[in-house]
């Protein structure tokens, strides 16, 4: 759990996230969960009239809702009470000129995932961010979960063994049809490449998978060999993704994630298996964790139950029993991000509780998960290496 200690809500801005917007909104809730932040002004829409309607509709003051992010980012400058921080929930194509520009003017920047649409845009957050010492989170929300921080402090200490076989999943079936062309928001903009980047089903819940399984592992990937097909007719990304991996430690793995699974809602899925036993976990079940000892009975561990450790704890906020996920792994990832900029601001470490979140290096790693996947899959395959 977050410290109790009265600190000061950091003043939010949030760029994107206007009417019609779903993720706008999760990120919303998720900043208000643990009391951390205030929303205090926005430039919520590319349209600026809908931004402005938007903002004022969320109860931020007219004077600070701005018709774009460059607009508020002027003004808020000006002000004794500027923001703290500005959440990014635009699609894909708008995430780096906000970021840069808000990191260049001293502001810390939350993100939603994949950090750009391309490896050199995303080098160049990640060097701005290394020059400034500013805090940069990406939100890859299932990293707040508790049984998946259990199982990453299971795998650190080793309670696994040597890792040998990672398989990480990620099928849904919401665009089995082309549903981009029904006038359906979410879909028309996930499946063109001028907004959602040259990634589709990869780019939007691949690299969920991806950096799910990097996250509990900590193992660095080192070649891998990739098939991508787009199976809606028409369709101008991939809605399919098959991908052999290959660890740095000699592991071996292999990556799927689909939105033609017909049947399928969100199931993110997670198995690795070591020398010692093997760990599954189930986004569709996100209290449960499964740990398999070698030559034993599994063994279920829930969350807020018997035998977890210190950062389970940490994410955990209600009794065992009772339902938390997705909301939550958000909020999760917000206060983590909270106590690191509160530190930032008070010149202070933050607690080491707080940096299990993914950072602006994690997503570099991404987009060049991304590219060297097409660029496999491009070439028949081929395994290509990561370094």
């Amino acid at each position: 759990m977050a410290s109790t200690q009265a600190k000061r809500k950091l003043r939010l801005g949030m760029i994107g996230g206007g009417k019609g917007a779903f993720i706008g909104a999760v990120h919303r809730i998720a900043a208000r969960i643990d009391d951390r932040y205030e929303l205090v002004a926005g430039a919520l829409s590319s349209d600026p009239t809908r931004a402005r309607e938007s903002a004022v509709e969320l109860g931020i003051a007219e004077d600070r809702a701005y018709g774009s992010y460059a607009e508020m980012l002027e003004k808020e400058k000006r002000r004794p009470d500027c923001i703290d921080v500005v959440s990014i929930v635009t699609p894909n194509h708008m995430h780096f000129a906000p970021a840069k520009a808000f990191l260049e003017a001293g502001i810390h920047v939350i993100c939603d995932k994949p950090l750009t649409t391309n490896v050199a845009d995303a080098e160049e957050l990640a060097a701005i961010v290394e020059r400034t010492g500013l805090v940069f989170g990406v939100t890859h929300n299932y990293t707040g979960y508790p049984m998946i921080r259990h199982a990453r402090e299971m795998v650190r200490n080793g309670e696994l063994g040597a890792l040998r076989v990672i398989q990480a999943e990620y099928p849904q079936g919401w665009l089995a049809t082309k549903l981009e062309d029904s006038g359906q928001k979410q879909a028309a903009w996930r499946t063109d490449p001028t907004k959602s980047g040259p990634g589709g089903c990869l780019g939007d819940i691949g690299t969920h998978a991806f950096n799910l399984a990097a996250f509990v592992t900590g193992l660095r990937l080192s070649e891998l060999s990739a098939d991508l097909t787009a199976f809606v007719p028409g369709r101008q990304v991939d809605d399919n993704v098959h991908v052999l991996l290959r660890y740095e430690n000699g592991a071996k793995g292999m990556l799927w994630s689909s939105q033609v699974a017909i049947g399928h809602e969100n199931g993110l899925k997670l198995r690795i298996y070591g020398e010692k036993g093997g760990l599954l976990w189930e986004q569709e079940h996100p209290n449960h964790l499964v740990h398999q000892r070698l030559n034993q009975t599994p063994e279920l561990l829930t969350r807020g139950g018997q035998g977890l450790g210190a950062a389970a704890g940490h994410a955990t906020r209600i009794p065992s029993g009772h339902p938390e996920g997705y909301l939550e792994g958000f909020a999760q990832i917000y206060t983590d991000l909270a106590e690191q900029i509160t530190a930032a601001i008070e010149k202070r470490k933050p607690s080491e509780t707080a940096l299990s979140v993914p950072t602006v290096k994690d997503g570099v790693e991404a987009m060049r998960f991304i590219q060297k996947t097409i660029e496999s899959s491009q070439n028949n395959g081929s395994w290509v290496k990561l370094g």
